[in-house]
């Protein structure tokens, strides 16, 4: 496994919007944003679409998204592995690029989403300025991760970016993340794959 240069760290604040969000921009809930042909990740327990997350926007000069996607427990049912990266009941993959194999896909442009659009506001770290104790998990892009529980980078072969950190005290809708649980998401820069995963306390 190999790590690329980590960038600055970004404050991750959301923001609702007042309308569907529909350029290649960071944002959670609503729609994805589709680069190419839609792939919709579905649940490998279930067969049903996951609930989409947000899609992220990517370094570098060509425009490309990573899609965040989880499947959510039903009313009458539970859903194990969310939280595992490769359990197939989660899925982060970037446009242009490929989605995993432990997951199937489907064609679909329109699915199942965790809420409304938000807007990602993001403001640069200042260490200095932090008057939080718990400023290590929120919510960011970029930087390098705070492990609520044991480091969990990816291990397979790749080059391996970290991109999101997702706490749960802040986020703008409910996801089951565990109990006081913070997402992390991960990009392989040459084939798009994504590894999500999250902890809780």
């Amino acid at each position: 496994m190999a790590t690329s240069t980590p960038l600055e760290r970004q404050n991750l604040r959301f923001v609702e919007a007042s309308e569907p969000i529909t350029e290649p921009i960071t944002k959670f809930g609503g729609q994805p944003v589709w680069l190419a042909d839609p792939t919709w990740p579905l649940s490998a327990d279930t067969g049903r679409p996951m609930r989409f997350i947000g899609q992220i926007r990517l370094p570098g000069e060509e425009v490309r998204l990573g899609y965040l996607f989880m499947t959510e427990d039903g009313s009458d049912e539970f859903v194990d592995g969310t939280y595992d990266p490769t359990a197939g009941e989660n899925a982060f993959f970037a446009q242009p690029g490929e989605p995993a194999e432990f997951y199937q896909v489907a064609s679909i442009r329109r699915g199942p989403t965790f809420g409304p659009d938000h807007h990602a506001e993001l403001a640069p770290h200042d260490p200095d300025a932090v008057d939080d104790e718990d400023d290590d998990l929120r919510s960011r892009l970029w930087g390098e991760p705070v492990w609520l529980q044991g480091e969990e980078w990816p291990d397979e072969p790749g080059t391996w970016r970290f991109v999101a950190q997702l706490d749960s005290a802040d986020e703008p809708f409910d996801m089951n993340l565990g109990d006081a649980g913070v997402a992390y998401a991960f990009i392989d820069e040459k084939t798009g794959q994504g590894r999500f995963l999250w902890q809780c306390s």
